[in-house]
């Protein structure tokens, strides 16, 4: 597979888009935050809330300093809220483990909250400069279909991460190019539902392109449709406790009219589970926590 990575790196010079995570110094703490917001959330709508975010706390130990609740409210609406907790506990974790620096070992960044593979690597890769498979879903996507031939990615595995590291050169600069390359191609141009073969730099080495496009089948996870579901009824939930923060709010005024009782008071019963509402004597609010080094906040 060394025969991707050439043009990738040709494709990646002419097209990349211009992102604040991609500038030089960017750093490895707004690359972490970036990384967190990125996650199921389009670029677009990540761009504003990320600057927002680093003006207001522009390293982990001005994150932890606050309130859990001070990071659900500047979450704002990117959607998945539990993202803004683990954030805050990720940059507690950095403050009192490692002396308010985002650590660069992988082990070290994979012991943080809420840090997977991707993001682990993502950090040690495009703030360190160091020499590792970086995949998300659009990587998935670039090696099902021009290594494997599929249309599109099985469900995710520790495979993806040898079939990419076999795509990398072994210079380090080279290989940090390469990883952005694989990522901003299925984000951009071969896309899960519209591919552009035609602007496609790997088209000549495609497989699945070279098989006539085959109907490989699709085994990605559907998510469930937004309108009058749970997601919904959660999401009306935190809006009001984020306008009416710091104060608390009466349960029985929360979304009170909201159509289908039962599935109110599960979203309420959820929120309170996952940690991003407390209750107490009748009311609700964010999570205040505690903020010193000892500092937890529940999390699922």
């Amino acid at each position: 597979m060394p025969e991707l990575a050439a043009p990738l790196v040709e494709w990646y010079g002419r097209n990349a888009r211009d992102l604040p995570w991609r500038r030089e110094g960017f750093g490895a703490w707004g690359t972490l935050v970036s990384e967190f917001m990125l996650q199921q959330t389009p670029v677009a709508r990540v761009i504003p809330h990320l600057e927002a975010w680093l003006d207001r706390w522009p390293t982990p130990g001005a994150l932890a300093a606050e309130a859990p609740a001070e990071a659900v409210r500047q979450w704002a609406n990117l959607g998945y809220p539990r993202r803004a907790l683990w954030l805050h506990r990720a940059a507690t974790e950095i403050r009192d483990r490692h002396g308010d620096v985002v650590p660069r070992d992988v082990d070290a960044l994979l012991a943080l909250t809420g840090i997977g593979d991707y993001t682990a690597r993502a950090v040690a890769v495009f703030a360190y400069g160091d020499h590792h498979p970086v995949v998300d879903t659009n990587t998935r996507r670039v090696l099902a279909r021009a290594v494997a031939g599929r249309g599109q990615p099985g469900p995710p595995s520790r495979r993806d991460l040898v079939d990419m590291a076999a795509v990398l050169p072994d210079d380090v600069e080279a290989a940090a190019v390469v990883n952005a390359a694989a990522m901003e191609l299925g984000a951009t141009v071969c896309t899960a539902r519209s591919p552009r073969c035609e602007a496609c730099p790997l088209a000549d080495v495609c497989r699945w392109r070279a098989e006539g496009y085959p109907d490989t089948g699709d085994t990605r996870r559907r998510q469930a449709k937004y309108e009058g579901s749970d997601r919904q009824a959660r999401g009306a939930v935190m809006r009001m406790l984020r306008d009416a923060a710091p104060s608390a709010v009466p349960l029985e005024t929360i979304i009170a009219d909201w159509p289908d009782r039962r599935q109110r008071d599960r979203a309420i019963d959820s929120l309170v589970v996952d940690g991003l509402v407390e209750a107490s004597d009748g009311l609700l609010h964010l999570p205040r926590g505690r903020t010193g080094p000892d500092s937890t906040i529940p999390l699922s």
